[in-house]
């Protein structure tokens, strides 16, 4: 599969989220052409503040490898991570994020922030971004048009 594939794979789980009431975000892991985890957004449905999708297949990812280290897997999530999440990224020692729309109010990675950028960091992540944006951004339009 290629990068637009997995992205599809993460706007369904965006998709699953929204339909359960949470922000729609949705992230897929993959090492070695292995999906090792997918997930949603549960942060509401958790109860739980660090329960953003990028969160929520890191550990499910990890628990599947073995490993808390992700080494050479790739992160697909459908929106730019938070500052929370791109540490997270760092901790896992993922290799690639690739994300879908940027996040001008809260992105980490090109758009408030540059984390991944910080020269003290012991691991790059290699980033792609705006891949499927269109998709992702109307993900995220209907569901809050349909709040307001």
């Amino acid at each position: 599969m290629n990068d637009s594939e997995y992205m599809q794979l993460a706007i369904a789980q965006a998709q699953d989220a929204a339909q359960r009431g949470e922000v729609p975000i949705g992230a897929v892991i993959v090492l070695e052409d292995r999906i090792l985890s997918a997930a949603g957004n549960r942060t509401i449905t958790d109860c739980d503040p660090t329960a953003h999708a990028e969160i929520v297949a890191l550990r499910e990812a990890a628990r599947e490898a073995g490993n808390h280290r992700l080494i050479g897997a790739s992160l697909y999530v459908t929106v730019e991570p938070c500052a929370m999440c791109a540490g997270a990224l760092v901790q896992a020692r993922i290799a690639r994020l690739i994300y879908g729309a940027d996040e001008p109010k809260g992105g980490a990675i090109r758009t408030c922030m540059q984390v991944l950028d910080a020269p003290a960091l012991n691991h790059r992540v290699e980033v792609v971004s705006g891949v499927l944006a269109g998709e992702s951004v109307e993900l995220l339009r209907s569901f809050f048009a349909a709040r307001r």
